[in-house]
């Protein structure tokens, strides 16, 4: 009989690693592009407010080209980085790349055909509809980062960022006229003393306190995470929490052109510019022609700039005639206006199509590219 001692080998559990934060691209990164946003917008706010221009019609130059210029019209040229610049991926859906701008002119073209306001309204609500929808992608990003699969906090996230979008706009519709507008004056489609218009304030009503509760119960279960479980979601929650500030403050709180406009166009088309930007580096990276960083920005801003520039010469000296120093004096175009706008839209409205497609992660296998 063995005198060797029996043991029982137990199963030692390793301790658990210790949590990490889910960022999209960093830390660093994700608050600058998401947090530091917002705040330039608060304090563009700030500025405007002691310049007086909160109350005057329209947006000074020295606002519209930072902000609309330089951040919406060129946030929607940096798609070509991720589509018309790229070969591989040019050619991996050619027929989506090139009929969506084809068909874009052609719907202008027929809708400008029934009148200048059927166009601009249609043009309005699809940007409305994208802007909505990239909040909610971001706060989807950093849910599917941080592996979060609760079917109650997908709920209250859901709510809460929709919420945070959509009851502004419907308050903004309840409300009319406001001292500015999407697009052009008239863009909404409520007529005044309509029964859609009686609809719209008793929406208006019936929203307003779900909007503040989900967005009570969003925080109060925020600090739980963040206190109680200790695995917060830092990016989604600053995600959520400025977009229902600057949309709030934008549309709700101030009747002003210069606010919507400082409070809505930059926490859009900053985060999306360093979305574009990281998987473009990424992707060449990938490829064997990887750039510095340095040549890699000065190459991405010049060139959406320059297209931006573009653009909005043409729009200013054909139809706008508002910026004669910065793009000359207007060109008399008589009817060819009916074309020139339906194709000066195309970049837009390829923009809005294309970015409900490109960063689906199930149909864009390079995407998990963004997601390190």
């Amino acid at each position: 009989m063995s005198s060797q001692p029996v043991t029982i080998d137990a199963a030692v559990p390793s301790p658990a690693p210790p949590y990490s934060a889910p960022w999209l691209f960093s830390a660093p990164i994700d608050l600058t592009v998401f947090l530091g946003s917002a705040l330039l917008s608060l304090c563009a706010l700030w500025l405007g407010a002691v310049l007086g221009v909160l109350d005057g019609e329209g947006t000074p130059t020295w606002t519209w080209v930072p902000a609309v210029l330089l951040i919406d019209v060129a946030h929607v040229w940096s798609t070509a980085f991720r589509v018309y610049f790229d070969p591989a991926e040019l050619q991996r859906r050619p027929l989506l790349y090139l009929l969506t701008p084809v068909c874009a002119f052609a719907v202008g073209v027929a809708l400008y055909a029934q009148g200048e306001l059927l166009f601009w309204r249609t043009v309005a609500y699809l940007a409305v509809f994208h802007f909505v929808r990239q909040q909610y992608g971001w706060v989807a990003l950093y849910r599917a980062r941080g592996g979060e699969r609760a079917p109650l906090g997908r709920w209250i996230d859901t709510l809460a960022i929709y919420l945070a979008t959509v009851y502004p706009l419907l308050y903004w519709h309840a409300h009319l006229p406001r001292g500015f507008w999407w697009m052009k004056p008239g863009d909404w489609i409520v007529p005044a003393g309509s029964w859609l218009a009686d609809a719209v304030v008793w929406l208006d009503r019936v929203v307003a306190p779900l909007y503040w509760t989900v967005l009570a119960v969003y925080a109060l279960r925020a600090g739980y995470l963040w206190l109680v479980v200790r695995r917060p979601n830092p990016g989604k929650d600053v995600v959520v929490a400025t977009t229902a500030v600057c949309w709030y403050v934008g549309i709700v709180w101030f009747n002003s052109d210069y606010a919507f406009t400082v409070t809505n166009v930059v926490i859009h088309g900053v985060p999306y510019f360093a979305l574009v930007y990281w998987y473009w580096q990424r992707r060449r990276a990938a490829q064997g022609a990887p750039l510095s960083p340095a040549r890699g920005l000065l190459i991405f801003f010049a060139t959406v700039w320059a297209l931006a520039y573009a653009e909005e010469l043409l729009w200013d000296r054909g139809l706008w005639h508002e910026h004669p120093r910065l793009f000359g004096e207007g060109w008399d175009i008589g009817g060819w206006g009916r074309l020139l706008a339906p194709l000066l839209a195309v970049p837009q409205l390829t923009h809005y199509v294309l970015d409900g497609f490109i960063w689906r992660r199930r149909s864009n296998p390079e995407f998990a590219l963004v997601e390190k």
